[in-house]
């Protein structure tokens, strides 16, 4: 089958797009930071105007000899900046100790407002690049989301489930070219790389060449080529799981390297038909793709005391057994006794906590 092409604009408008990783933030945001220091700035402005419109009689103004409202403006704006042209000069002693007393304090705490407010954003980039610089080094066998639309946030939340830790979260690297997107996985904990995934530079800030496992959730299956065979071609090892909408697009997806496929499109009917047909079962299987409530599908090594037992003696129901590279169904012959190499498929009863068995 021919894939539909891209629009050439569309496509043109993807590579124009910059890319950047957003880390998740914790605390204020730097510009909530920046108001605040200005507004405290306008508020020592304003202090220091009324302290010497309000003893502006002893005040001497070279120009005119008297100081009105304009002129206290004037004077509190070049005195809080340290120009001090000397045009306007407090000659009485009240006008001089409120100066020394009130103004020269009012003064350093602009200074520091302004001057720290600078320091604070330099610092906090400073920060960020140190930030950004450990969390690629430390990064290691990760999980990259190509996507974070619906496919690609429930396939996080599995992932990752309710109790994952912060650190765990910031293990999940989402990649989506739509600024809003990234943003609103970083407000939720993960790490997130803006930009067109089928661009092997956006998918290397990623650090997809030591990611462990790629999930491609994109809204086209032409896409979801493109972004397979670049990852592919970047890490030989990593386990790539792609969703598709179209059935027949499958074969082209396991052609380009993934390790398995998911079609949406055709399972939602199946289920739906499913639901036609025997609306009790239709009830299991949504139970079961629902993860952390009723019936959940878990994968788990056999423990100790299974060792050598049949299938069917084990406390949960077990739908298949992994030995090594073969999935063996539990009604297959070789499946009993279970080995302590293998793995089991198991239902079992969600727990509240998500975590299944």
């Amino acid at each position: 089958m021919i894939l539909p092409r891209q629009d050439a604009a569309a496509r043109e408008a993807h590579h124009d797009t910059d890319f950047r990783v957003l880390l998740p933030r914790y605390g204020v945001a730097p510009i909530r930071q920046v108001g605040r220091r200005l507004l405290m700035a306008l508020l020592v402005m304003v202090a220091t105007i009324f302290i010497v419109y309000s003893d502006r009689t002893g005040y001497h103004d070279n120009a005119d000899g008297s100081v009105d409202f304009l002129d206290a403006v004037y004077y509190s704006t070049v005195t809080l900046s340290t120009t001090g042209y000397g045009d306007i000069v407090p000659y009485s002693d009240s006008a001089r100790l409120s100066n020394v007393l009130l103004v020269t304090p009012l003064r350093v705490l602009f200074l520091i407002i302004l001057v720290g407010t600078t320091l604070e954003v330099l610092t906090e980039r400073t920060r960020e690049q140190w930030r950004l610089t450990r969390w690629r080094s430390a990064l290691r066998d990760h999980t990259v989301v190509v996507g974070f639309g619906t496919k690609g946030r429930s396939a996080v939340q599995t992932i990752c489930g309710p109790s994952a830790s912060p650190r765990e979260k910031e293990r999940i690297v989402v990649v989506d070219p739509n600024p809003k997107v990234v943003e609103s996985a970083t407000a939720h904990g993960y790490a997130g790389v803006i930009g067109d995934a089928t661009r092997s530079d956006v998918l290397l800030r990623a650090e997809v060449q030591k990611a462990r496992q790629i999930i491609v959730a994109t809204q086209r299956d032409d896409t979801a080529v493109l972004v397979t065979l670049t990852a592919r071609q970047l890490n030989r090892a990593a386990k790539i799981v792609a969703a598709v909408r179209e059935e027949e697009n499958a074969p082209l997806l396991r052609q380009s390297g993934a390790n398995a496929v998911i079609t949406s499109a055709s399972a939602a009917g199946r289920l739906l038909g499913m639901s036609v047909l025997s609306p009790s079962a239709g009830t299991v299987m949504e139970d079961l793709i629902q993860k952390g409530s009723g019936l959940d599908l878990v994968e788990r090594p056999v423990v100790k005391a299974e060792v050598g037992r049949g299938v069917r003696d084990t406390d949960d129901l077990v739908v298949s057994v992994l030995r090594g590279h073969r999935l063996l169904a539990y009604d297959d012959p070789e499946a009993s006794p279970l080995k302590a190499t293998d793995r089991l498929i198991t239902i079992v009863r969600a727990r509240p906590d998500g975590s299944g068995a």
